[in-house]
């Protein structure tokens, strides 16, 4: 497998340390990343984690904007920025930084969430919540979707 995909919810220890599950250690092993990216959410309070192809999507969306332009200099500012490199122990766990854990209201447990090529990072009660509004919205979409394609195509 080469995709962050599943849930998973662990307890941070004592020691402020997480485990990253184990076949997300996997996925980071293949992209070739011994240590973590990890970046403030721009759309969720949850933060964004993953190996060199997060890295690689955040080149290739902000090499979208001109050089020394405005919007890529903010974009730029809010991903690279504000990233942080996390340091994966031979035990395959991380120590989340204070001001990550404060974007996300994290406490003593974490939900780890695939999205493919990174995953989410998310206190487990707001994980919950934004699930259950994202399988309405899939729900509404595919009655949308449903109506259009009986529809010949058209949305009405």
């Amino acid at each position: 497998m080469d995709r962050f995909v599943s849930t998973y919810t662990l307890r941070i220890d004592a020691k402020g340390r997480v485990s990253i599950p184990a076949p997300y250690r996997a996925v980071l092993a293949r992209d070739g990343s011994d240590t973590l990216y990890c970046h403030p959410s721009l759309a969720e309070p949850a933060l964004d984690a993953g190996g060199a192809k997060l890295l690689e999507e955040i080149d290739t969306l902000i090499s979208r904007y001109p050089p020394y332009s405005e919007s890529r200099e903010e974009l730029a500012a809010a991903l690279y920025g504000t990233s942080e490199t996390l340091r994966i122990d031979p035990e395959g766990r991380v120590v989340l930084t204070e001001t990550l854990k404060s974007h996300a209201a994290i406490g003593d447990s974490v939900s780890f969430v695939g999205l493919g090529h990174k995953f989410r990072i998310w206190e487990p009660e707001r994980l919950r919540a934004h699930l259950a509004e994202a399988k309405d919205k899939v729900r509404h979409l595919r009655r949308s979707l449903g109506s259009a394609a009986e529809n010949g195509g058209s949305r009405e």
